[in-house]
């Protein structure tokens, strides 16, 4: 099975990178925030009273929480979508007598085999960020001289089986459809997109805008002196958002996708309508390209404007909350959670464009040109990133609105424009760019051969 698993592998390297990335981050993240809690377990109590502020567990608590979280979240869109794009492959043994069992066992092994393969670079990079935070801490008078990160396995290996846990949950969700059909049944459904979205998964994005909603009223009915909880409170409701987001994507897309589409097609009259047709018939494919940009923009803006309403209410209220060591605290908070996002993007655009080189050879065979197949991207990825901004900022519009009721008392945040833009124009380059680099590779080739299945 191992070796199966290695052949599927090398036969699509965009979506295990992608997957090889994700488990990359997420095994780095919980590596980071494990070492910080054992190095202040581990620390001298003298050196933990000589500290001021909350302290090391305190302050690695509430990074890691969201973090963690949206690292974890990476990896199930990650791995989503890697399945999605071995759908054929896994049908076809279906045909040959491989049993439901085996495909799970298969899909089971490749999540492991990537995380083995990432766990010791994973690791590296966490312990080294964990030495080198700490060492900020120290230098902000957060952390004591004594407090050194430990040099135990634990928190490495705590990483890997917490990895491991959440990758192998996905990947049963995940596998779960086509291992249940027929053979033949997974073999037709392999070439066509399904148009309805599955009442489990409804029903999950319903419970998740649910529980976004009543994190949002916990932040905003926190007291103005509990700001701190508050914007846990918000920023834990926009990854709850955004999860709704994923799983509802589709159905939210199509409507998107429909009103953009006018304008599309009135600017861009060839490739716009074309453009507008395939993504209104892929919407699922849509959505996994769609959901990153989202995370991406939803994240940073919802960090970016809940710092400006903070100093906004202490510039108000003649407070110190805005000292250098709260800003230093924000700002990483916002590159770690940027960094994160930024990453899921550029994976899942690869891989989502990567795969579509069968198609762009059919349609070069029927006589369209590279370039004219370079404007459909083009056109294609400036919709995507509509819809993804137009996605995010309404999870940064209502998490920062919750935040500013409890901060200030009033629903309309303080809102950067400048860094607000900076944040829209740097989710469009990366995607239209991502996208194009993408597009160049997976528009050349031999056309009959890709179409015939000769090469991939």
């Amino acid at each position: 099975m191992v070796s199966v698993a290695l052949g599927q592998m090398r036969r699509r390297p965009a979506a295990f990178a992608g997957l090889a990335c994700a488990l990359f981050l997420a095994i780095a993240t919980v590596t980071l925030f494990g070492s910080l809690f054992a190095a202040d377990v581990t620390a001298p109590s003298s050196a933990r009273r000589a500290a001021k502020g909350p302290g090391v567990a305190v302050i690695a608590g509430a990074f890691g929480e969201i973090a963690v979280l949206v690292a974890f979240f990476v990896v199930v869109n990650a791995l989503g979508f890697a399945l999605r794009q071995q759908h054929r492959e896994l049908a076809l043994l279906r045909t040959i007598a491989a049993t439901p069992r085996q495909t799970r066992r298969l899909v089971r092994a490749q999540v492991v085999v990537t995380a083995l393969l990432v766990a010791l670079p994973g690791w590296v990079v966490g312990g080294s960020a964990a030495r080198r935070f700490l060492a900020e801490l120290r230098r902000l008078g957060l952390a004591a001289p004594g407090v050194r990160v430990p040099g135990t396995p634990v928190p490495m290996l705590v990483a890997l089986a917490a990895t491991l846990a959440v990758g192998l949950v996905a990947s049963a969700v995940a596998a779960r459809r086509i291992s249940r059909i027929a053979p033949a049944a997974a073999l037709t459904a392999s070439s066509t997109e399904h148009g309805r979205t599955g009442a489990p998964r409804l029903l999950a994005g319903i419970g998740a805008l649910v529980g976004g909603g009543l994190l949002l009223r916990l932040s905003a009915t926190r007291p103005a002196e509990e700001m701190d909880k508050a914007g846990q409170a918000a920023l834990l409701a926009a990854v709850v958002l955004l999860v709704a987001v994923a799983l509802l994507g589709p159905l939210a897309i199509r409507f998107l996708v429909a009103v953009l589409g006018a304008p599309v097609r009135t600017l861009a009259p060839g490739a716009g309508w074309l453009a507008h047709a395939n993504l209104r018939g892929y919407a699922r494919r849509l959505s996994s390209a769609v959901v990153p940009v989202a995370l991406l923009v939803g994240l940073s803006g919802t960090m970016l404007i809940m710092t400006e309403t903070a100093e906004h209410a202490a510039r108000a209220t003649a407070t110190s909350v805005t000292s250098a060591t709260d800003v230093w605290l924000r700002q990483a908070e916002v590159a770690l959670l940027t960094c994160f996002a930024a990453v899921s993007t550029v994976n899942t655009l690869v891989a989502v464009t990567a795969e579509r080189r069968r198609e762009f050879a059919l349609l070069r065979l029927v006589g369209a040109h590279p370039w004219q197949l370079m404007r459909l991207l083009a056109v294609e990825a400036a919709l995507t990133t509509a819809v993804g901004v137009l996605l995010g900022a309404v999870v940064a519009g209502a998490a920062s609105a919750a935040f500013s009721t409890a901060s200030t008392g009033s629903v309309a945040p303080s809102v950067p424009v400048a860094a607000s833009w900076y944040i829209v124009a740097g989710a469009a380059a990366l995607t239209v760019l991502t996208v194009l680099a993408t597009g160049l590779r997976a528009v050349r080739g031999p056309a009959a051969e890709l179409v015939s299945g000769g090469r991939d």
